[in-house]
């Protein structure tokens, strides 16, 4: 039996104890949280204890499933728990994965651990279809379109503004771009042609409405290269808007074989629950790390570095006689 244990209890520390209940094979040993343990109130049977008492845990946890914000919490945090523990995290700022990665790599590797960085379905599940569709289809253009729907990321740098009490970001991709790629039209499309990136903010009394647009609509990696609208509401309205956490979206790729031959190929998904849907992938993989570090793997690894097998609780006979 794999024991995993849960950093983190927001939308996603969720997600992920709710996938460890349907795991048959991985246990979740507890939540580990920054807060009041009293004030967790988990939607499993499952314990919860303070970080700083993961220490006794040592050598009783297979990985840690970490489910911080990307923007300023695991690029601080995950390098510390690596020291101790095979890790599965979720960082998704797409344009400092190879840094985050070497860093971690570096860590794990000097700790004797295994991690597995930026898992999810984008990065993560998009990302195996971008390669598998690019090595089969050489000759094309891939196209990635996210949402409608909230992004996890970026609502959560929305909330760490200076001034912002709670906010949502909902990523909208626009139909027009869309339907060229489907088209076959393989237009040059830059992410601000691809999507509208829609924030809904509530603020506290007095602040800078002002300042607090211009950091969201200028803020590097998140909202700087996209078309972006502000809207400023009560709190009240934006955690109702967080009542139905919804995403998808789909990665493309549009080709030829032949001069007499087109292909589009398209890997889709629709969510009900973001944060329950990327919760069930870090426990397929948090199974997959667990599985390697018992093989003495170590250092940093992606997606693209984990067989497929290793996320399945079916062994190899299982396999090849139901899926193959």
């Amino acid at each position: 039996m794999i024991k995993a244990g849960v950093v983190g209890y927001g939308n996603l520390g969720r997600g992920v104890c709710l996938a460890l209940e349907k795991a048959a094979d991985i246990e979740n040993v507890g939540i580990f949280t920054r807060r009041p343990t009293e004030s967790i109130k988990p939607v499993t049977d499952v314990k919860v204890y303070s970080v700083s008492e993961l220490e006794k845990f040592k050598g009783k946890i297979d990985v840690l499933i970490l489910c911080g914000g990307s923007a300023t919490d695991l690029p601080e945090t995950t390098k510390n728990y690596l020291k101790d523990f095979n890790t599965v995290d979720s960082f998704d700022t797409h344009a400092k994965i190879p840094e985050y990665f070497d860093t971690l790599d570096k860590v794990a590797k000097e700790s004797g651990k295994l991690c597995a960085i930026s898992i999810g379905w984008d990065p993560g599940l998009f990302s195996i279809a971008r390669m598998l569709f690019g090595a089969v289809l050489p000759d094309g253009n891939d196209y990635t379109f996210w949402g409608k729907g909230v992004s996890q990321g970026h609502s959560d740098a929305l909330r760490r503004i200076k001034g912002v009490v709670n906010a949502i970001q909902y990523t909208v991709p626009k139909e027009a771009a869309l339907e060229a790629v489907r088209n076959g039209e393989n237009p040059s499309l830059s992410v601000r042609d691809k999507h509208l990136r829609e924030c809904f903010v509530a603020v506290e009394a007095g602040a800078d409405k002002e300042r607090i647009e211009s950091e969201i609509k200028n803020m590097p990696n998140y909202f700087a290269d996209y078309d972006t609208v502000v809207n400023f509401v009560s709190e009240e309205e934006v955690r109702k808007m967080q009542q139905k956490l919804s995403h998808g979206g789909f990665v493309l790729r549009s080709g030829n074989t032949s001069e007499e031959n087109a292909h589009l190929l398209e890997f889709s998904l629709k969510l009900d629950s973001n944060p329950e849907f990327t919760g069930s992938v870090l426990v397929a993989y948090a199974r997959a790390i667990a599985r390697l570090a018992a093989e003495n793997k170590t250092g940093a690894l992606t997606v693209f570095d984990i067989p497929l097998k290793y996320l399945s609780p079916k062994n190899d006979g299982e396999l090849r006689k139901n899926l193959l």
